[in-house]
């Protein structure tokens, strides 16, 4: 058996949405309009089997392909100021491996009738440093998706 390794990053991810704060932050409290944007590409999914957004609230989630959800997610809220700010830490597993835990911080900077989101992402990834490309196109992902759920709402 390998000997068990820990890999470290710091993701930060910005984006101007063409929306104010307010229906950002509903965009990323809301547990049915995040299943509608958050899963990356067309061919994967998240599913939340459990939401409760508030501070010492949790979510558990899984998320993969369309037809294999097979990692199994869990986010704790650990504080949220609305329209402005949501840190949570975030745990992602496989059966019965971990393969990350993180701490992620979420900023919303209102500008007018638009909002910037910052996203950093502090990351250990868990014996496969691969964890860490993954979680950076995953939220690209989500984040281009999150645009493109605004322009429509």
């Amino acid at each position: 058996m390998a000997e068990p390794t820990t890999h470290h990053a710091t993701i930060v991810i910005e984006r101007m949405f063409d929306a104010p704060a307010d229906r950002v932050f509903t965009a990323l409290s809301d547990p049915v309009a995040r299943a509608q944007w958050s899963a990356p590409s067309d061919t994967a999914v998240i599913i939340y089997e459990e939401a409760d957004f508030r501070v010492g609230g949790r979510d558990i989630f899984r998320c993969g392909a369309k037809n294999d959800p097979r990692y199994r997610g869990e986010t704790r809220y650990c504080d949220i100021v609305p329209n402005r700010r949501i840190i949570c830490t975030e745990t992602v597993d496989e059966v019965d491996t971990r393969l990350s835990a993180a701490l992620t911080t979420a900023e919303l900077e209102p500008d007018g009738a638009r909002t910037k989101l910052k996203l950093t992402v502090q990351l250990a990834a868990l014996d496969d440093p691969r964890m860490i490309e993954g979680t950076k196109a995953g939220y690209a992902g989500a984040l281009d998706n999150l645009a493109r759920f605004l322009a429509r709402a």
